[in-house]
């Protein structure tokens, strides 16, 4: 494809005031984007900054230099960005190069075979349009394309991977991210047993991506004739899922569910009734999908204010229990209620949901092998409670920290559970090899339901981990920056100038994973053990400009209450400790 000439001079402007180099390149670059772009709304909106660019404007200037200086980068996590024009943002333009990216890579990784992939997408803005340029492409391209039959959550597709033995799954969605954003996760087959894309198949399809961009033009890409689904693959789903509960309860905790505008409730409902649950209320708000998402500020559980509506439901009802997906239904949130609480329910946090499946799952893994001795691994992410390992240890089972996404937890051997702090959890990994919000609510409704069986609570189950595993508490302090060199800055000064105690509490060892550690792969990640036993993780985000900071405590000695407290000093204290170090 031809490239404009960047030297020419503004060729774009008749009269008016001169317009710098810089401006006028990036002027015939957009004029060329628009020129392959299949969407009349990014068309227009390309005109329309082109023309302020034109008059002057100085913010349209930088608006444009924004999406044309750099590109959407194509990594592990897919791509996940605005929706806008240019190729900095998601756009048809993106999506279709992106598409004949990843068929060039599959074609090229079987040569001889027809490679397949299965395709999602879920209730956002475009996912629909996205999804369906991605099949008609990759059926131009020589590769089968299916096409799920409507609007489904994130780990029916997961699902969809495995069950039909594609070579590869795309799913279009941006999760839990504010509602002008859009996606594109990558699962591989094969060997990969339908996990996300690692290292160095990323690298690998992000270079047939740009190869594309450079040398093609959007409406010259052949297009193809794709397949639908069949309905019975989202009953498979919803059968292998409704399994995780063993067996319908005789008695339930009432509950309460949300789907937080996204595309969880009509999925989650067939498997609640095949698996034998009574049908929760419903948050009626937030039940459709709509991405506008107009109830909520950030359509994220874990958002101050996300799950209001949902307290007022349950207090109304007097719930129990209330269970949250978020938009595309493979994240989880519980709440129960406290009454010490300023709405009366307290959402627990990923780490005491983790915890108490993984201990679930061990339960479990035991009562299966017959004789109490248990087989398999429990795995989380670095930066999750260090409570699973124990865990791990008293059920004789294997445990696996892993670098951070299911990408990689997904991929520990023998694997039986993997969560991660950020509210995902794989409790199927058999069908499943993603997090998968539905069936942790379908584990963890089972478990609500024995418990309330024999009179107990989410609660009272609580104290019975902290008194036989301890208080396991965990914080998290996040740095939002305006200037990314401040996070380098910081991880620099940490490494030149290792701190020899946090808060007045010693430091026993740094752990720098810039270089790979054991059997983690390189991170730009440090692992602070302290004296005491607690734990401190340092990584920069790898989606947000900020600094993340986990914190990771324990208390074993005295009663239940009292290693609680205990436990939240050395938080707070540590929390103190790493805002100095970090100021």
């Amino acid at each position: 494809m031809s490239q404009p000439d960047a030297s020419s001079p503004d060729a774009a402007s008749s009269g008016g005031p001169s317009i710098p180099s810089d401006d006028a390149r990036r002027i015939e670059l957009a004029r060329a984007w628009a020129a392959q772009d299949p969407d009349p709304e990014t068309r227009v909106e390309l005109d329309e900054i082109v023309a302020r660019v034109q008059a002057g404007d100085a913010a349209a200037s930088a608006d444009l230099a924004d999406r044309f200086d750099q590109r959407l980068a194509f990594g592990t996590a897919g791509l996940r960005g605005e929706i806008a024009a240019g190729p900095n943002r998601m756009n048809r333009v993106l999506v279709s190069q992106a598409a004949a990216g990843l068929a060039a890579f599959l074609l090229e990784r079987a040569p001889g075979t027809t490679p397949s992939v299965v395709i999602g997408y879920d209730g956002r803005r475009n996912s629909a349009v996205f999804a369906r340029d991605s099949a008609e492409i990759l059926a131009g391209a020589g590769v089968r394309a299916i096409l799920l039959p409507r609007l489904l959550p994130t780990p029916v597709l997961a699902f969809a991977v495995r069950q039909l033995d594609v070579s590869a799954g795309i799913m279009v969605t941006a999760s839990h991210n504010p509602p002008n954003d859009n996606g594109y996760k990558v699962y591989l087959g094969g060997p990969d047993h339908g996990s996300q894309i690692v290292s160095p198949s990323d690298s690998e399809i992000a270079a047939h991506i740009a190869g594309v961009a450079a040398t093609a033009l959007v409406p010259d890409l052949p297009r193809g004739e794709f397949e639908t689904a069949d309905e019975s693959l989202v009953e498979a789903y919803v059968h292998a899922t409704a399994q995780e509960a063993g067996y319908a309860p005789p008695v339930q905790p009432s509950v309460v569910y949300t789907a937080m505008h996204g595309v969880g409730w009509e999925t989650t409902a067939r498997v609640l009734t095949s698996a034998g649950f009574d049908t929760p209320a419903l948050v009626e708000q937030q039940i459709q999908p709509d991405p506008a998402f107009p109830t909520v500020s950030f359509p994220n559980p874990e958002e101050p204010g996300a799950m209001d509506l949902a307290f007022a439901r349950a207090r109304q009802v007097g719930a129990e229990l209330i269970v949250a997906n978020d938009p595309d239904a493979d994240r989880l949130a519980i709440a129960i209620p406290d009454a010490g609480a300023a709405e009366g329910y307290r959402r627990l946090t990923g780490n005491e949901v983790g915890l108490l499946l993984g201990w679930r799952a061990a339960r479990r893994a035991a009562d299966d092998s017959g004789d109490g001795a248990s087989d398999g691994t429990l795995a989380c992410s670095i930066v999750s409670s260090p409570g699973l390992e124990a865990i791990a240890k008293a059920y004789d089972l294997g445990f696996e920290a892993t670098l951070t996404g299911f990408k990689w937890i997904s991929r520990a051997p023998n694997l039986v559970f993997g969560f991660e702090e950020a509210l995902g959890y794989l409790v199927n990994p058999g069908t499943v090899r993603d997090k998968d919000g539905i069936s942790a609510a379908v584990a963890f409704l089972s478990l609500a339901a024995d418990l309330h069986a024999t009179g107990r609570t989410v609660a009272n189950h609580l104290d019975e981990f902290v008194e036989r595993f301890g208080c396991h508490d965990s914080g998290q302090i996040s740095l939002r920056v305006t200037d990314l060199t401040r996070i380098g800055a910081i991880m620099s000064r940490l490494r030149a100038e290792p701190p020899s105690a946090v808060g007045g509490i010693a430091v026993d060892r740094i752990e720098d994973l810039s270089d790979g550690f054991g059997s983690l792969a390189p991170s730009d990640v440090l692992r602070i053990i302290l004296e005491d036993g607690s734990r401190i993780m340092v990584r920069p985000s790898g989606t947000e400009p900020k600094l993340k900071i986990y914190l990771d405590v324990v208390s074993h000695e005295g009663s239940v209450a009292e290693r609680r407290t205990a436990a939240a000093a050395t938080l707070a204290t540590l929390e103190a400790g790493m805002r100095d170090l970090t100021a």
